[in-house]
């Protein structure tokens, strides 16, 4: 009787983090392995631990035991060609670190995609790895393939010199590919010679066998080329999928040893990633807990008497129990660790605020990590930090994008040392556009079909039920009933949210004491002196290892530019703390909804709330950044209180006990942290158990820890006396905003930056809006719109020219006017910008030779200039001379420059529109709709929508520059025109926009026949029907969810 196995493990396979080698989710496989009845399972994805963590913890969900490992490719050197592959998996900690390590050392040096380690290098790492070395494309094989069976003994021989026979094995895999056998029998000789033990593997790389054809995709797109051209280079079996452990005792029934060694493999690995060694830096000589948590006492205190001069006694009762709870928690050095990051920041006089829940905290208020008073808004710090919590804390900084926040995140890695350090990474995913493109290329469809089913499917889109792919597909002109065509279709929808690259979070850094690749590898950055670790944010939650977000947030680099602007310009040095909190002019600014460029405040929704909102203090702002969110909008909190607040409705509450609560939003919940208070009025809740709840009614929810807890709330509140109905509407509240909800700390952090950004804009609208130009992109608007407000601000716009312009925008007329930058123009380069801004002071240009000649700049960048006018008025002419400048250079050289320059016609107005928008984006002229007004006798222009009753039936028009499709609006759509005296917002039903689709997300201009809403000062237009206009520009709108 044949020798079988009780349970088989996998210890070969791959997901779809191998990227474009794998076909399924870890989840997948780990599901997969338990239906199929193994007790434990190896993932090892090429080159990197990328699904580590979500393997792990998907393993044991599925009551299997995860084993750890990784594929690196070798450097077999010259006489093996091609990148053999091998498996390491791990044994203990040790393994661990060294399989971090060397996978960090495959990646440096090399192109993204590109890991590779020699034998050589590997000499360093074989501490508590086991190898697997079988398979074709394994080392053995390869050689062998290459060179002959010698060859493969002395590579072979050399792995096992390195690792030791009893961590080296060789795994054979039966797929029913004709070569295969023959390269057992060669792997069994060798093995046998050697003395080491052969494995069975199925080399896994889906969870099921349907999901061999994903494959077949990924391999064209890793090789760049189309399913039919890549018929040799497809995977030789579609027998790569999780098997039984009947079907590999029947595939290996005549190799009992190879099925009993798997199985004695397996049983001997079993390290765990409880404990991956991570801790973040020490700030006490001797690396106390104790020592770093007095250290932290003696800064709180110090900043105590800073922020308050004398603290309250409730400030200290705060201030201590928030420092009791860090020491036993043993997380002082976190906090020293962000508070040296802020020292640096303001010693070097760069922007830098702490967002999100941590503005709950006074110890993080107190060090100047937030700029929050979490006693003046009576915050809750358990929503940052509880014992019951069960993972780090998160302290978010903002800082200005761009050169300053590089400066900062330089500064980490000098500080801590480069081999500390390494940036969060964030897995791109397939989505609706690049899975459409990506796969329709792989599968041979039409190039320009799938162009327009791209621009169909659109970055905003909102599905509504029945609303699917395949409608956007016929949409596009392709034939349903083309099986490819149904094929790719099936294909796209399988492949989506499948991971398919790696990429650097915004900001994310994980900072460690001693050598951060010995816990996780590291791999290069595109952007130089940056390394990205393999796991993003939530394996690193998982993993409790700590990160600090360092933000780069566009609207504090445009607040930094606009003060620097305004100290050069008018001679005043502002302070954003001593800002006047109560300006009244820009509180009726705000009012009025003129918020284009303000942060936070400037999109469709905000506008139509500032009207009914009617701000006038700080903490109307502070509800204003919060209410226009998911959570409040599908908790439907937004019209109760707009309601209350306009006197329309009564304030009341639910209970007695919840108006201290509820009180400043009018009895309405509408943050995280009123939730969590509520909980702990109405069911006696500890503030830890309340974030508990948020929590576990949150993203991730746990079915079963959320009715646990909701059942605990609901035993709470009727120990308490609470009814029936207050009981389900607070429990309604509660599941509403967990999922969805703000938290107010949030909120403040961000009105202060609005407030601010509003400040600027009324007071200096010049360097404010110069200082935007600068920092796009940001924000909701084109330049070419913020400029238009610009205008309509009293800011005067000057185009582009070579002898005044610098790099960035600029202001000129005591502040009063801004000259486009050089960066504005298409094809210009950094390095020919400086060189126009360095020679500026000598003299004017005169002509276009003498620019070339002394700049360096190209023909083709001439032209660029010439064409947008910075090279005088006459652009024609201009454009003419940069031509012949090009054509002196190559076989048409004198045919130009010497041939009598003709009297070119001046451009024409329209002409100079379309040149600036191809050549800048924008334009300092007239609007594009001047040039369209003649033909559109009746239509109303934007500035005087409002001057019509509600109801009226008007006709507007304008070119289209911000389109959403929120999914908190139920299928509606909302569309922003522009025309020459400011913005019309439009709104579409959802049969509406089905009906139009493909008008209203590619129109660049529109006509649009609509009823009007004028209510309570906001202004809308319902659209009835939508026809294109024959647009004078190509301007494309911006798109938003």
């Amino acid at each position: 009787m044949a020798y079988t196995i009780p349970n088989y493990t996998e210890l070969r396979a791959a997901s779809a983090f191998s990227f474009l080698d794998g076909a399924s989710h870890p989840e997948e496989l780990a599901d997969r392995a338990a239906e199929l009845g193994q007790t434990a399972m190896a993932l090892s994805d090429q080159n990197g631990v990328y699904a580590i963590p979500r393997f792990v913890k998907a393993a044991k969900t599925a009551g299997i035991r995860p084993i750890i490992g990784a594929k690196v490719f070798l450097d077999l050197g010259p006489a093996v060609p091609g990148k053999p592959t091998m498996a390491f998996l791990c044994k203990n900690a040790a393994g661990w670190g060294n399989l971090c390590e060397l996978l960090t050392l495959a990646h440096a040096g090399h192109k993204k995609g590109e890991a590779v380690i020699t034998l050589d290098a590997l000499d360093r790492y074989a501490d508590g790895l086991v190898v697997l070395a079988g398979g074709l494309d394994g080392p053995i094989l390869s050689a062998a393939k290459a060179r002959g069976p010698r060859a493969a003994h002395q590579i072979l021989d050399r792995i096992v010199g390195t690792f030791g026979p009893t961590s080296t094995y060789l795994d054979l895999q039966r797929h029913g590919i004709p070569l295969q056998e023959h390269g057992n029998r060669l792997l069994t000789d060798l093995a046998n010679n050697l003395k080491i033990k052969c494995i069975a593997s199925n080399d896994v790389r889906y969870a099921l066998p349907e999901q061999a054809e994903i494959l077949d995709v990924f391999t064209a797109l890793r090789h760049k080329t189309t399913l039919d051209q890549a018929k040799h280079i497809l995977p030789q079996s579609h027998r790569l999928a999780m098997a039984s452990c009947a079907q590999m005792n029947q595939l290996f029934c005549d190799r009992p040893d190879v099925l009993r060694a798997t199985a004695d493999l397996a049983a001997s690995l079993d390290f765990s990633l409880d404990d991956t060694g991570y801790r973040f830096p020490r700030f006490s000589a001797t690396g106390s807990f104790d020592e770093e948590a007095d250290l932290l006492r003696a800064r709180v205190a110090q900043g105590m008497i800073n922020r308050y001069g004398s603290p309250s006694t409730r400030a200290k009762r705060q201030a201590e129990h928030e420092l009791s709870l860090i020491s036993e928690l043993k997380l002082a050095g976190y906090f020293l660790l962000v508070d040296d990051i802020v020292h640096f920041c303001r010693i070097n006089d760069i922007l830098a605020q702490g967002r999100g829940s941590a503005a709950n905290s006074i110890v993080c208020y107190a060090l100047g990590i937030t700029a929050i008073d979490p006693i003046a808004y009576d915050l809750l710090f358990e929503r940052f930090l509880s014992k019951e919590r069960g993972e780090w804390p998160d302290i978010d900084l903002d800082l200005p994008s761009g050169d300053n926040r590089e400066k900062v995140i330089q500064y980490v890695y000098e500080r801590y040392g480069a081999s500390s350090v390494g940036m969060t990474a964030s897995v791109i995913t397939y989505q609706g556009r690049l899975a459409s493109r990506e796969i329709g290329k792989v599968m041979g469809l039409d190039l320009q079909r799938l162009d327009r089913l791209g621009r169909l499917i659109g970055h905003f889109e909102f599905r509504d039920a029945g609303d699917g792919f395949e409608q956007r597909v016929a949409e596009a002109g392709f034939d349903l009933n083309d099986s490819r065509v149904q094929s790719f279709m099936q294909i796209w929808n399988s492949v989506l949210h499948l991971p398919r690259h790696l990429a650097q979070h915004n900001g994310g850094m994980v900072i460690s004491e001693g050598r951060l690749d010995r816990t996780v590898p590291l791999e290069p950055a595109r952007m130089e002196n940056r390394m990205v670790i393999q796991w993003d944010k939530d394996d690193l939650a998982d993993l409790r290892i700590i990160k600090v977000d360092l933000l780069g947030l566009g609207m504090l680099n445009a607040i930094h530019q606009t003060l620097e602007l305004v100290k050069k310009h008018h001679g005043v040095e502002i302070d954003l703390g001593r800002l006047p909190p109560d300006d009244k002019d820009v509180y009726a600014m705000l009012q009025r909804a003129d918020t284009i460029g303000v942060f936070q405040i400037e999109s469709r929704a905000q506008m139509a709330t500032l009207p009914r909102m009617k701000p006038t203090r700080f903490y109307d702002l502070v509800v204003e950044v919060a209410l226009i969110r998911p959570g409040p909008i599908v908790g439907k909190m937004v019209h109760p209180y707009l309601a209350r607040r306009t006197g329309r409705e009564p304030v009341v509450y639910d209970d007695p006990l919840l108006e201290p609560i509820l009180k400043r939003t009018l009895g309405v919940p509408l943050f995280q942290e009123q939730l969590m208070k509520m909980a702990m009025a109405v069911a006696g809740f500890t503030g830890g158990q309340a974030e508990e709840l948020r929590r576990a009614m949150g993203s991730k929810r746990s079915r079963a820890r959320m009715k646990a807890l909701t059942q605990q709330l609901i035993q709470g509140m009727e120990e308490r006396g609470i009814g029936q109905g207050a009981r389900d509407r607070i429990v309604q509240s509660i599941e509403s905003f967990a999922l969805y909800g703000f938290p107010e700390s949030h909120a403040a952090s961000f009105a202060l930056i609005a407030y601010a950004s509003a400040w600027l804009k009324f007071h200096y609208p010049g360097a404010f809006y110069a200082a935007l130009l600068n920092s796009w992109p940001m924000g909701f608007y084109h330049p070419s719109t913020l400029t238009q407000d610009a205008t309509r601000h009293g800011v005067s716009i000057k185009g582009v020219d070579v002898n005044h312009s610098l790099w960035d925008c600029s202001l000129e007329d005591e502040g009063q006017s801004i000259r486009i930058g050089l960066k504005y123009v298409k094809g210009l380069s950094k390095r020919t910008g400086d060189a126009i801004v360095a020679t500026q002071g000598l003299a004017p240009f005169t002509s276009v030779t003498e620019l070339g000649r002394k700049t360096g700049a190209s023909s083709t960048e001439l032209y660029a200039l010439a064409k947008v006018g910075a090279l005088g008025p006459s652009r024609r002419e201009a454009m003419w001379q940069a031509l012949a400048l090009r054509a002196d250079s190559g076989l048409l050289a004198g045919a130009i420059s010497n041939a009598h320059e003709p009297a070119l016609p001046a451009m024409n107005a329209a002409t100079k529109l379309l040149a600036d928008y191809e050549g800048v984006g924008l334009t300092t002229g007239k609007h594009p709709m001047v040039f369209l007004r003649s033909k559109l006798s009746g239509v109303v222009a934007a500035s005087d929508i409002a001057k019509y009753k509600d109801g009226q039936r008007i006709w507007v028009a304008g070119m289209v520059i911000v389109r959403q499709r929120p999914r908190t609006a139920k299928g509606f759509v909302f569309l922003t025109l522009e025309d020459e005296t400011g913005l019309a917002n439009l709104v579409i039903k959802p049969d509406m926009f089905q009906a139009n689709r493909a008008l209203l997300s590619t129109a660049n201009f529109l006509l649009v026949d609509g009823q009007v809403q004028n209510r309570e000062g906001v202004v809308n237009v319902s659209a009835i029907a939508c026809f294109a206009l024959a647009a004078p520009v190509r301007h494309d709108g911006r798109n938003f969810h």
